[in-house]
């Protein structure tokens, strides 16, 4: 795709900014948004391109430089999260504080923008009583309700089902205003985008390319090589000086000034050497083990509970979990998976039994795990019976948690950097019964392979819920447990 030649309504100007000294996001940052363009705006988790969203809305002023946009431009954000304080809120409420003014045709506003996102709904329930499928509809439509000339989504396929996404991938398809989009999905990215824009963690620069994010990574890939290439040539170019400038040195005389001119054109070649482009780290290979001394069945399920148009029931099934057994759970949006996970995490599930003195590791789709208030090392520490500081140190490195974030509290990371520090936490925490909710949500899609290479291998008995076909497929999975189907 082309990105169309229209006017420039979002020009960055040099932006630099930073969440204090030791953390810099943006340095000089200078890129622009044409009117009508889908963007891409990707980079390594905790990078900062949320930040950027907050840059763009205003919520947050650069530390110098200027974001400049069009007179008059409207713009709306789809957040990654629904906020935990508007979780008792009702639709109708929920999409009243999208506008600063009291809007009078409300409800059929809403009727109109939850059609647009393929969700049907009583204004009068509860936000929190949506499964996490249903909620990214709902922030996607809380975007779209003030109809705006720029939209930015984050992360907007998180939690949502095929069907769902193949919605919001035809939708922003035909989608003819701007739209800025954070996503780890590249072929979903791929389907509508004109342009990426690159946020690289090691430079804290914005690098604009045409074309897909195959296309960038072509070019990147092409730029890599010329690097090193021309770096090659310049070190064979070194030697030889070096070893001339040697040899006449030791001639004397006037063969000194030789030896000089060649060390002065080894200095040039060593200033000409170019710094080659570092690419986005990964995450190192790691595994979960299993807690010791697990034996017979771990858990059984007899009879579940799931929501089918809208009415909740309770279905017969015959499911034993065994050490190394790996159970898939699937279904549409809003069926009841993450409501079931959740029962069976904390054993208050009718129809399922988990043995005792078996210890649960639970990856929730929300990070509600999580204590916000928690260091991250505390929050690593408090899983952990072995308290070395020195191995949970270790651990925490292998998932990107470096020195200047292991003692930073779990609600200034990023949502990605939360699903890293929850990994690290089931290593530690060492599982007999792994529940995982959409572990893929939030991760650079560099991770996913590592991430699924270690569940694959897992050895204790696994649950898991997954939206992304991709991602399951490189694991072993001994039984698949489908809620929509009747037997």
């Amino acid at each position: 795709m082309h990105m169309p030649q229209a006017e420039v309504i979002l020009r960055f100007d040099e932006v630099s900014f930073e969440y204090g000294p030791n953390k810099p996001i943006l340095d000089g940052v200078d890129f622009s948004v044409r009117r009508g363009s889908k963007i891409t705006l990707m980079g390594q988790n905790g990078a900062g391109k949320s930040t950027i969203f907050q840059l763009i809305t205003g919520t947050l002023l650069p530390e110098s430089g200027a974001v400049h946009a069009a007179p008059g431009l409207t713009i709306a954000t789809a957040r990654q999260v629904i906020p935990l304080h508007q979780m008792h809120l009702t639709i109708r409420e929920f999409f009243e504080k999208c506008f600063e003014e009291k809007i009078y045709d409300i409800d059929p506003r809403i009727d109109k923008v939850l059609k647009v996102v393929n969700l049907s709904a009583n204004h009068d329930r509860i936000v929190k009583s949506f499964s996490g499928g249903q909620q990214a509809r709902l922030l996607l439509a809380s975007a779209l309700i003030s109809n705006p000339d720029l939209l930015c989504l984050d992360e907007p396929t998180n939690n949502l089902d095929k069907t769902g996404i193949e919605h919001l991938t035809q939708f922003l398809c035909n989608y003819d205003k701007t739209c800025i989009v954070i996503s780890h999905d590249a072929h979903f990215l791929n389907a509508f985008t004109h342009g990426v824009l690159y946020l690289n963690i090691f430079t804290h620069k914005v690098e604009q390319y045409t074309g897909n994010y195959f296309d960038l990574l072509k070019e990147i890939s092409s730029r890599v090589e010329k690097e090193n290439r021309k770096n090659a040539q310049l070190a064979k170019k070194i030697q030889e000086n070096k070893e001339k400038a040697n040899f006449f040195a030791h001639k004397g005389g006037k063969m000194r000034l030789v030896a000089k001119r060649m060390r002065e054109k080894v200095e040039e070649a060593e200033a000409n050497k170019v710094e080659v482009r570092k690419e986005d780290k990964t995450i190192k290979r790691f595994f979960i083990p299993a807690q010791e001394g697990l034996s017979g069945e771990i858990a059984h399920i007899s009879s579940f509970s799931r929501i089918k148009n809208h009415v909740r029931s309770e279905k017969k099934t015959n499911i034993s979990l065994r050490k190394n057994n790996h159970l898939l759970i699937i279904g549409p949006n809003g069926i009841g998976k993450s409501t079931l996970l959740e029962s069976i995490a904390l054993k208050t599930a009718r129809g399922i039994a988990v043995s005792l003195n078996v210890r649960i590791g639970y990856y929730r789709q929300d990070f509600s795990m999580l204590d916000l208030e928690s260091t991250v090392y505390n929050s690593l520490v408090s899983v952990t019976a072995n308290q070395n500081e020195e191995e949970v140190r270790f651990i925490a490195a292998g998932f990107l948690i470096t020195q200047d974030l292991i003692h930073a509290k779990i609600g200034t990371l990023s949502e990605g950097q939360k699903g890293l520090v929850s990994f690290a936490r089931l290593v530690l925490q060492k599982p007999g019964l792994l529940i995982l909710d959409e572990p893929t949500n939030h991760i650079n899609f560099r991770h996913l392979p590592i991430i699924a290479s270690a569940l694959d291998s897992y050895q204790g008995a696994m649950i898991l819920v997954s939206h992304v076909p991709e991602f399951v497929k490189q694991i072993r999975i001994d039984e698949t447990l489908d809620l929509e189907k009747e037997k």
